[in-house]
């Protein structure tokens, strides 16, 4: 199975060009980074099918949401900042206002990963939920912490986008 994945980083400063984009690159990079050996270990192939920088505004990422789950094929829209307590982060409410159904148990994993290392991480208000059969994640704004919190929930979302995708197994664990 090969994941297409879609990277939508969230920036006024970097969507005016004031400060140059390091979290989306750093989650190709990571992602690409699976491709090694990663068959080895049952990891799924993944493809960068799209990227994208928008500034914080509701009407520009569910704009941009929409697309890549309503006209581009891909199974994994990561989004990167936007998430915290600040009156411009307005990602997960974007993501809230294109979802079909709330997928709680990522948002909390990734928040249990990063409270290990911040107590910060309490302020993370990301959501991830499905659209379609596309799986959405709100990941920090920090190349760092984008690339924590997609570590705590990845071996989970090969599974995932297999169920989006009509999986009709049972969900047994690994063993």
């Amino acid at each position: 199975m090969t994941i297409r994945v879609a990277i939508l980083t969230v920036s006024d400063k970097g969507s005016r060009g004031e400060r140059n984009d390091r979290s989306g690159p750093a989650l190709v990079q990571w992602l690409a980074s699976l491709a090694v050996g990663g068959a080895a270990v049952g990891i799924a192939a993944v493809e960068v099918a799209a990227t994208a920088l928008v500034a914080d505004e509701q009407a520009l990422i569910v704009n941009a949401l929409r697309q890549w789950t309503d006209t581009t094929a891909v199974d994994l829209i990561l989004t990167t900042g936007g998430t915290g307590l600040s009156p411009r982060d307005v990602t997960p409410e974007a993501t809230l206002e294109v979802i079909d159904r709330l997928v709680p148990g990522f948002s909390e994993a990734m928040r249990a990963a990063s409270l290990a290392k911040t107590p910060h991480a309490m302020l993370s208000r990301a959501v991830c939920g499905i659209r379609h059969r596309t799986l959405i994640v709100n990941l920090p704004g920090s190349p760092a912490a984008a690339i924590e919190n997609l570590e705590a929930i990845w071996p989970a979302i090969p599974h995932a986008i297999a169920k989006l995708q009509g999986d009709t197994q049972d969900c047994v664990p690994p063993q």
